[in-house]
C-alpha cells in the first residue's frame, strides 16, 4: 500500500525543509510514501529549496492561484492508494499520520477528518492562552452549519489533516481553489454518503508573523461553500479531468 502525502506551498521557505524531514522521518510501516509538494507561485525562495530535496514530486504552478488549485494539482499527481493532506508548515506533526490512515488501512472507512478538537480544547485565559478567539468562534460556526445542515456530529472539519481513499477524491470533483477546497470537499462527501471516521490530532498554531495565512475573510467564503453545496447539483465527471485541465 502507498500513501500519497500532498503538501500545498506558499512563501514556506523557513518551514519546507522541516516539514519534508518530518515526513520522511515517520515510520508507517509496511505503507510506502510518496511525497508531493506543489509550489504555488511562491515569491520566496521555496522553489528553489525544493530543488534541494531528494525522493520529492514536485510541481509549481506560475501565477498563485490558492491551496485549493495546489491541493487539486497535487491529486492530479498522487499514485497512492491512500492520499493525505499537509501543510507546508509546522502547525500539525506528520507523527499522527499512522493514526489517521488507520481507519482507511483497515478498511473501516473511505475518508479520514482529523480533529484538533478531541484531542484538546484552547483555553483563552492563563499563561498558556490561545491568541485566536476569532479564529475559534469560526471554526464553531463551520462546525455548527456543516453538522446542522448535513445531519453530522463531527467535531472539527478544518483541521490540515483529512485523507482519503483516492479514488473517492478522483471520483469527486472539486470547483474551489481556495482554503474552501476541503469544505467543498467534505460537504460534497456526506451527500454521496461517503463512509468518513475522525480521529484525534495535534496541533501547534504558528503566528501570521510566522506565515500564518488565513483570515476571517476566508472564514466566511467557508460558510457560504458550506451553504451552496447543500443544495447545489453535484457534478458527475471524474475530478481528474478537472485536475488536468487546472493544472
Amino acid at each position: 500500500m502507498k500513501l500519497s502525502i500532498i503538501i500545498p506551498a506558499y512563501n514556506e521557505e523557513a518551514t519546507i525543509a522541516d516539514v519534508v524531514r518530518h515526513v520522511n522521518a515517520v515510520d508507517l510501516g509496511r505503507v510506502q510514501k510518496e511525497i508531493i509538494i506543489v509550489d504555488d507561485a511562491s515569491k520566496d525562495r521555496t522553489h528553489d529549496i525544493l530543488k534541494t530535496l531528494p525522493h520529492v514530486l514536485t510541481a509549481s504552478h506560475p501565477t498563485n492561484r490558492g491551496k485549493g488549485a495546489a491541493l487539486s494539482t497535487g491529486i492530479n499527481m498522487a499514485t497512492g492508494d491512500i492520499v493525505i493532506f499537509q501543510d507546508a508548515d509546522l502547525e500539525y506533526t506528520p507523527e499522527d499520520y499512522p493514526t489517521v490512515i488507520e481507519p482507511l488501512v483497515t478498511r473501516r472507512c473511505e475518508a479520514v477528518l482529523g480533529s484538533r478538537f478531541l484531542h484538546e480544547r484552547p483555553v483563552f485565559w492563563g499563561a498558556k492562552k490561545s491568541p485566536y478567539l476569532s479564529h475559534y468562534i469560526g471554526n464553531t460556526l463551520i462546525i455548527w452549519m456543516t453538522n446542522l445542515l448535513y445531519h453530522q456530529h463531527f467535531t472539527d472539519y478544518e483541521g490540515c489533516y483529512k485523507a482519503f481513499v483516492r479514488s473517492v477524491l478522483l471520483d469527486t470533483p472539486v470547483q474551489s481553489a481556495g482554503f474552501e477546497f476541503d469544505n467543498e470537499l467534505i460537504c460534497k462527501l456526506l451527500r454521496k454518503g461517503i463512509r468518513i471516521e475522525e480521529v484525534p490530532i495535534r496541533y501547534r498554531p504558528r503566528t501570521y508573523a510566522q506565515g500564518k495565512k488565513i483570515t476571517w475573510r476566508h472564514g466566511m467564503t467557508m460558510l457560504w461553500t458550506i451553504l451552496k453545496w447543500r443544495f447545489a447539483r453535484l457534478g458527475s465527471d471524474r475530478a481528474v479531468t478537472e485536475y488536468k485541465t487546472a493544472a
